[in-house]
């Protein structure tokens, strides 16, 4: 995906991300179905963050930024938008179906999301197994004898950790799976 980013992006989020910045709209402004469809306040800012980055990098002078911002408040429709930046921006390729955005922009957020089920269920194993064998430990054996419900929390505990500070291998073996799992569910894909 090297090609859908400028070298001076500096992140998510970055208005030069262009696969990221078309997959942001809810409808593709590309997309010559929805090209018709008023603009509303937030398309218009999306297109005004990729000319103050342009501006900010000196690929827009003063009067061209002032230009194409006017251009961008006057935008009535969808399909007015894409040309203020088209030669600021690389061209990623054709407006995608929603259902190809999803597939094509979701991985990371269906990994990260995968990542936090995880963790959830890891912290709730915890909790809930540790207050069950206390609760148990205080009815059945009472306050003078040993606390044998703490190897319960450290097996658990351990657990819970693991998936704390193992996020970023999880979330990396999560994304390897969706992409294997998508490129399976593509014509002639064969994991």
């Amino acid at each position: 995906m090297a090609g859908d980013r400028l070298p001076a992006s500096s992140g998510p989020g970055d208005p030069r991300d262009t696969a990221a910045l078309w997959r942001s709209f809810p409808h593709d402004p590309r997309d010559p179905a929805h090209a018709p469809l008023r603009a509303s306040d937030d398309d218009r800012d999306r297109i005004h963050r990729v000319l103050a980055a342009a501006f900010g990098d000196g690929r827009l002078d003063q009067v061209e930024f002032e230009e194409r911002t006017d251009i961008v408040v006057r935008a009535r429709t969808l399909g007015e938008l894409p040309a203020v930046v088209g030669d600021l921006l690389p061209d990623p390729g054709p407006a995608l179906t929603p259902a190809a955005r999803r597939v094509g922009g979701g991985l990371a957020e269906d990994a990260y999301a995968a990542y936090l089920s995880q963790r959830r269920q890891a912290v709730w194993g915890f909790l809930s197994a540790s207050l069950v064998c206390w609760v148990i430990w205080l009815v059945t054996s009472g306050i003078g004898s040993f606390p044998w419900p703490v190897f319960v929390m450290l097996g658990t505990g351990i657990n819970a950790l693991r998936v704390v500070f193992m996020r970023h291998d999880m979330i990396a073996q999560e994304t390897r799976r969706l992409e294997k799992k998508q490129r399976r569910q593509l014509p002639g894909g064969d994991a």
